[in-house]
């Protein structure tokens, strides 16, 4: 699958906000989107390519950002504002008051996942659940894998809190986070509990990571 810098850009968090930079600024996160797409090649198959299209993206972005003047702080403050402001969980939350809601999570999970991962993946799922919880862990993580390696696990964790944007407020669900491999743990746990009320009704949201 041909890796295009400005086609990731288009299928990343940041398409909105590219566009809103100067033509100058755009021209070198493109450019150095291409050199990133040689230096992790290895990572860059069909699979990964939503993935790499946000992680190439933010790097190239945080770089640019500095590289034009613009300090770390203010750096990472627009590529993860404008991250985390692209996210809708609004879908999510409409399904989540479904009953069916979590058998239909145990079955697209696994498969949307074995579909959008490519090499450097690991996952561990676990089919012996009760009804009311979903639970698996990533043990291998090609985000950890490609920002540890840059010193830019900050990016790492700003990924990971899309996730609590997505899920952490779901009716009658608790999402339940204690460690992200981004965020220094040895992997992620991904835990769904459902419950018959919702939250504040006999029970408190865990407060995950």
């Amino acid at each position: 699958m041909k890796y295009d810098p400005k086609k990731m850009v288009a299928v990343s968090r940041y398409q909105n906000y590219f566009p809103t930079l100067l033509p100058d600024i755009q021209q070198d996160i493109l450019k150095r989107m291409d050199e990133l797409i040689i230096e992790e090649q290895e990572y860059c198959d069909k699979g990964n390519y939503k993935h790499m299209a946000q992680i190439l993206t933010s790097i190239a972005i945080y770089e640019v950002l500095q590289r034009h003047g613009q300090s770390e702080q203010e750096a990472y403050r627009a590529v993860s504002e404008e991250m985390w402001k692209i996210l809708d969980p609004s879908g999510m939350q409409k399904l989540a008051k479904r009953s069916f809601f979590l058998p239909l999570m145990k079955k697209i999970v696994p498969f949307g996942f074995k579909k959008g991962s490519g090499f450097g993946w690991r996952y561990t799922w676990h089919k012996d659940d009760p009804k009311n919880e979903f639970h698996f862990e990533c043990n291998e993580c090609i985000y950890a894998k490609i920002l540890a390696k840059r010193n830019l696990m900050k990016l790492g964790s700003m990924c990971c809190h899309a996730d609590i944007i997505n899920y952490g407020s779901l009716p009658y669900t608790d999402f339940i986070r204690t460690k992200t491999l981004c965020q220094g743990g040895d992997i992620c746990d991904f835990h769904f509990v459902r419950h018959d009320t919702d939250a504040g009704d006999g029970w408190e949201r865990s407060k995950s990571i």
